[in-house]
């Protein structure tokens, strides 16, 4: 995890006695920078690059801190389209230029961004984009030690601004969450099978507040989650590749206020099953446990921070959907936890089936609860990335559009560079997972790809719903409870690219702005 330290005079820190070996100066309009020690330097450069206000660009620079200073300007940020992210992804592309020249400590500095609600949280999302930009895979780090990673702090200075030692320690604690969240949705699918994923989870709460407990007795699941365990069917003779369902309690010191309750698709391989991705599309299925993995990434952040008011509970379904002799097949009728009798659809939609029996065992626990509200989180359809591409999606059922859950999601994650896109639930989707016959309840999916059916994205909620019990607990139940399903189809890897594009840890950032601080 990269240490973040907070600058507070950054014209102090820019020369050679202030501790740093580099210079990576972020800004919008870099020419209007007006600093002693930065302004000579950035009006020669704009008069011999034409990339000055476009490009990153690494210059000698006699008197800075390690005589070297970086320049990447955000580009255009004015226009109704520009967003907070072009501050992270400039910070990134000039903490990897820096890292590259050889630097080991550098000093983000940054130039004021215009006032207004847009902008208004730019210093912790540069650093946040700096920092996060810096981490390698964990197979990386095992193989190759820390020379892969050299750079272990950061110090963060904004110009002629503050940034407090309070924003340094929720950027340090928050990328120490996503830093989590990409390693478990990011490694391969034998160093992160089952076992190896509940293993690391315990090794990464060893030192904070957060009660871990694993179940993995075969027989205690097949009791309790039977569509989990009908997932995990052709994966038991293979004892390295087990199931298991990792449980997170995060307790405040205080009173609680509200109680968030978090369901957790850890899919570790998805072959699809009976149902068998053909045609290449088996590739980059060791990151279906984006879902969980972002969970327990929260998880480690609130905690870090020693969050009060608000308690945790997940359930994260450690699962790998294997195919063979013993494969749970389409046209199987299946229990849920909930009583529901699920007829199988297709067995590659069986994150829906994990997470319908996670949700059904917090619904219990959520009875009990201050002030509850329920999350599924999943990289859950193809469909969510061929509607909205690299956007969270989030969908209430009726308690949670009352309390604006996903449009809070849509408005903090504007801010905070973790964007949503805001999707319904309609009565569509209920029609869509209907029982055709009376020797079932619910049907999890038709037999087409998600991405090739009309409301994709939408009707696996309705169907989450219906196995979960949470059916009855809507707007019109005796005990209203609100559920917000998340899809990260599309949001889950850089540009979408699940084979080889790094995860991206998402939506850590706008769960924990939201509902956690």
């Amino acid at each position: 995890m990269t240490r973040i330290l907070a600058v507070s005079s950054a014209a102090k820190a820019l020369g050679t006695r202030g501790g740093f070996d580099a210079v990576v100066l972020v800004g919008h309009d870099l020419a209007a920078v007006r600093s002693p020690e930065l302004t000579p330097l950035l009006r020669t450069l704009a008069a011999t690059d034409a990339t000055f206000a476009s490009a990153v660009n690494a210059i000698p620079a006699p008197g800075l801190a390690g005589s070297r200073l970086i320049t990447a300007p955000t580009g255009p940020i004015t226009r109704d389209h520009d967003d907070v992210r072009r501050y992270a992804e400039a910070a990134a592309h000039g903490m990897r230029r820096a890292r590259d020249a050889g630097s080991h400590k550098p000093l983000l500095v940054l130039q004021p961004a215009p006032d207004g609600d847009v902008y208004a949280e730019f210093a912790r999302v540069a650093a946040l984009g700096a920092a996060g930009s810096l981490w390698q895979p964990l197979e990386a780090r095992e193989a190759r030690g820390k020379a892969i990673t050299p750079i272990a702090q950061i110090g963060v200075a904004v110009l002629g601004g503050a940034f407090s030692k309070g924003d340094a320690a929720w950027v340090e604690a928050t990328d120490g969450g996503l830093a989590l969240a990409r390693d478990l949705c990011g490694t391969d699918p034998e160093r992160m099978a089952p076992p190896k994923f509940a293993a690391y989870v315990q090794q990464a709460f060893k030192t904070l507040p957060v009660k871990v407990t694993v179940q993995k007795d075969v027989r205690k699941l097949q009791q309790d989650y039977p569509l989990l365990m009908a997932v995990a069917r052709a994966s038991l003779p293979v004892l390295r590749h087990r199931p298991n369902v990792v449980r997170l309690e995060y307790t405040p010191k205080g009173k609680v206020r509200h109680t968030l309750l978090f369901a957790g698709k850890g899919l570790t391989y998805d072959t699809g099953g009976a149902d068998l991705k053909t045609g290449g599309h088996m590739s980059g299925m060791s990151r279906d446990k984006g879902g969980a993995a972002a969970v327990a990434g929260l998880f480690h952040t609130v905690a870090s921070l020693r969050l009060p008011g608000v308690r945790l509970i997940a359930e994260l379904g450690v699962v790998r959907n294997s195919i063979g002799s013993d494969s749970f097949v389409s046209d199987e009728i299946v229990t849920s936890h909930a009583g529901c009798r699920v007829r199988i659809g297709n067995t590659d939609a069986e994150g829906r089936l994990v997470l319908a029996d996670l949700l059904s065992h917090l619904r219990v626990a959520a009875a009990k609860a201050t002030t509850p509200r329920l999350f599924s989180v999943a990289t859950l359809t193809g469909h969510a990335d061929r509607a909205v591409g690299p956007y969270n999606i989030a969908l209430d059922n009726g308690p949670a559009r009352v309390l604006r859950t996903a449009d809070t999601l849509g408005e903090v994650g504007d801010r905070c560079g973790d964007p949503f896109e805001v999707s319904r639930l309609r009565r569509e989707d209920f029609d869509f997972v209907a029982p055709r016959t009376k020797a079932d309840d619910v049907l999890s999916c038709n037999n087409a790809p998600s991405s090739a059916t009309a409301r994709g994205h939408q009707f696996p909620m309705a169907f989450l719903c219906l196995a979960s019990g949470l059916a009855k607990h809507g707007g019109d139940g005796a005990m209203p409870l609100p559920f917000t399903h998340i899809d990260l189809g599309g949001s889950g890897c850089e540009g979408g690219d699940w084979q080889h594009g790094f995860p991206t840890g998402r939506p850590v950032v706008a769960l924990l702005e939201a509902f956690c601080r």
